[in-house]
């Protein structure tokens, strides 16, 4: 390459909400199964410190926003003081070697079992219904319940700021609980959160208008799949996430991070 010649596009800096990124080779969330009761651990931080690049964004695994929220093994929490406090040191790690670090909070909803939820009750979901990816059905969240998670949220995002994390992506795509609310298949309620587009994205913007009671927007990011078939579809998926990303535009967010539209069922 001559002196004068660009460097290619993927490796020339970009802004991303508040952070001035050196390189566009962004680090996805990878669930790895390796935090028992939740909390992130050494190995997690040498995992984190080892994939961290000068001006680079890494995306962490799905991480519990909620009691409520696992489906998985030894997935990482971040509702409690202590979970955040055990996730400070792998943000810590991440930062001393330059890079930048977003939490992902995720909440599996119907795509869980009972030996993940507390006192081993059924996974919860937007309505009664089953997920193809597990055997147990889930229970519908009652109004008030709802209510309890979107705090939860919000809880999970102000721990996430303490620990330092340069901010948070709410994993809304692939079939989980935001998902499931959003589409049609998945979402049976005739109340408030049900029925008309509105109604199912209104799960997603309390959420999101929760989250954003902790940190500005240009340190929030959401994930979606308009198109991906993880065991939910949408009878009209441009018109629902057509409503979905004109109404998330408006917060000016750091990023939308839109899944690829060639998944398949699991």
């Amino acid at each position: 390459m001559s002196g004068a010649a660009k460097a290619p596009i993927l490796f020339s800096p970009i802004q991303v909400g508040d952070m001035l990124l050196q390189h566009r080779v962004v680090m996805g969330p990878l669930t790895r199964s390796r935090s028992p009761k939740e909390l992130v651990n050494d190995m997690n931080v040498l995992y984190y410190s080892q994939r961290a690049t000068k001006g680079g964004l890494i995306i962490t695994e799905g991480t519990s926003p909620s009691v409520t929220a696992a489906g998985y093994p030894d997935v990482p929490g971040i509702l409690t003081a202590g979970q955040a406090n055990a996730w400070k040191k792998a943000v810590d790690a991440v930062h001393a070697r330059g890079g930048y670090m977003f939490a992902q909070l995720w909440h599996t909803g119907r795509v869980s079992t009972r030996r993940f939820q507390p006192n081993n009750e059924l996974p919860v979901s937007a309505s009664t219904t089953k997920s193809s990816r597990r055997a147990e059905p889930a229970r519908a969240l009652t109004v008030p319940e709802i209510k309890y998670v979107v705090n939860e949220f919000r809880t999970s995002a102000k721990n996430a700021r303490d620990a330092g994390f340069d901010g948070v992506e709410l994993h809304g795509a692939h079939g989980y609980l935001i998902d499931q609310f959003l589409e049609d298949s998945s979402n049976l309620r005739t109340d408030e959160y049900g029925g008309s587009i509105e109604n199912r994205a209104r799960f997603l913007l309390e959420v999101m208008e929760a989250v954003l009671q902790e940190l500005p927007p240009s340190k929030v990011a959401v994930r979606l799949s308009p198109y991906a078939n993880f065991a939910v579809t949408d009878s009209d998926p441009v018109a629902l996430f057509t409503y979905v990303l004109n109404r998330l535009n408006r917060y000016k967010l750091a990023y939308i991070q839109m899944t690829e539209p060639d998944f398949v069922s699991l």
